[in-house]
């Protein structure tokens, strides 16, 4: 398949796969209050569980509660856990930790390495949050774990130096996860394509080289399917499953995008697989095949194809947003078979949330839009603009928590009211 060259657009559009209270969802890791843990929350479904939330929004949008201007370059989502707000930027010459209370202060901040000087230069990733624990990947693959209450650092590993990780064209940008005691992460390197690390000491655990392929830019998930809990993740020119306990591979299938990103965290149900690329190269959804370690192909749409925005499944319909040369649409189609229920054109390049039976729709660019989810789709409710700014400014993915609407561009982190009070 022949690559396409990469436009300016192109280049940007990748990286927020480094890409992210009423009531509360408590935990034991947690101690209770607002839980957004990790990337796309808990379990990345990337669905809140607040109820009782705004169904339109005023003239002008939410309220604002406050707004912090100091987070630093880059394209990081916000994690929210024990009265926390994390989150990560260039600050100087030193991709930095950042941590704020519910308030907008400053708690504290703490260095992950260099910065990113190449194409499009910015963190990339959202900080992990597990036990205590903050993990965190900056763009020369320095993953590193510090104290979430202090920001003290635990340990740090260079992919680069232990796996001879190979990033691609726009740096490292995984959100990594954390299943039980382990790190997981993809270096995409011949001394370890796929890799678990103790999350304690940093100390490997175990190491994948399976597969030929080199790391992309997206943030896997951990899933459950026929008794195995698996880790699902692309390369850059494959879907893959790896058995969390053994790093065994369980399952891969190809899939080779037209422009190298492969940045869609892969979404799950029941034993199907959807991924997408952007720029023509199409969505698909795949049915998991562990007898003959493969996934089979059940559908495929060159127009469903996603650059960065992310991918919601709700009640068998998947939402999702296109950047297919000719024209953007967000799209609203049946999981299983691909059937378009609606599309909209209107909505421009989004990064994309749900909650509480909405869609909250940020687009690249500044527009922000509330989407009521219904039998016929969606249909858009309510908009308020940012400050517009260039494409590809607004790359984070909106998260909703508390109560609250996080939307983070480069150095600002806004924080709305979304409550129905």
């Amino acid at each position: 398949m022949k690559t396409r060259p990469l436009t300016g657009a192109t280049v940007v559009a990748i990286l927020t796969a480094a890409l992210v209270h009423v009531p509360l969802l408590f935990g034991s890791e947690t101690g209770g209050g607002p839980n957004w843990p990790e990337f796309h929350g808990p379990g990345r479904t990337n669905i809140s569980p607040d109820k009782d939330l705004l169904k339109k929004w005023p003239d002008g949008g939410p309220r604002l509660i406050w707004k912090y201007s100091q987070c630093g370059q880059g394209y990081s989502g916000v994690t929210i856990v024990d009265g926390k707000i994390f989150t990560a930027g260039n600050l100087d010459d030193a991709e930095t930790l950042l941590t704020l209370d519910f308030d907008g202060k400053l708690l504290w901040k703490s260095p992950n390495g260099e910065v990113w000087k190449g194409p499009s230069p910015g963190s990339r990733a959202t900080p992990t949050y597990s036990d205590g624990l903050l993990y965190h990947l900056n763009a020369q693959g320095r993953l590193a774990a510090y104290e979430a209450a202090t920001g003290k650092p635990r340990w740090a590993v260079s992919l680069k130096s232990r796996f001879s990780g190979r990033p691609g064209i726009w740096a490292f940008a995984e959100n990594v996860v954390v299943e039980g005691d382990k790190v997981l992460c993809m270096p995409g390197g011949p001394g370890g394509r796929v890799v678990a690390l103790d999350k304690r000491t940093g100390k490997t655990i175990w190491i994948n080289t399976d597969t030929e392929h080199t790391a992309a830019y997206c943030s896997p998930l951990v899933v459950a399917h026929r008794g195995v809990r698996q880790l699902i993740t692309m390369t850059q020119k494959s879907v893959l499953g790896v058995n969390v306990e053994s790093g065994k591979l369980v399952w891969s299938a190809p899939f080779v995008p037209r422009s190298p990103q492969n940045a869609l965290t892969p979404v799950f149900h029941d034993g199907y697989v959807f991924v997408a690329c952007g720029h023509s190269s199409g969505g698909t959804v795949m049915k998991i095949d562990p007898d003959t370690q493969t996934a089979k192909t059940v559908w495929y749409r060159e127009d469903l194809d996603n650059c960065h925005g992310g991918a919601v499944l709700l009640d068998g319909k998947l939402f999702g947003c296109g950047c297919r040369q000719g024209g953007k649409s967000f799209y609203c189609v049946d999981f299983l078979t691909g059937k378009t229920i609606k599309l909209d054109k209107t909505l421009g390049k989004v990064g994309i949330t749900a909650a509480d039976g909405m869609l909250y729709c940020l687009n690249h660019q500044g527009t922000m839009s509330l989407l009521a989810v219904t039998p016929d789709g969606f249909d858009v409710v309510s908009q308020f603009e940012l400050r517009r700014k260039p494409a590809n400014s607004y790359l984070a993915h909106p998260v909703v928590c508390g109560g609250r609407m996080y939307l983070r561009c480069d150095e600002d982190l806004f924080v709305y009211d979304v409550r129905n009070k």
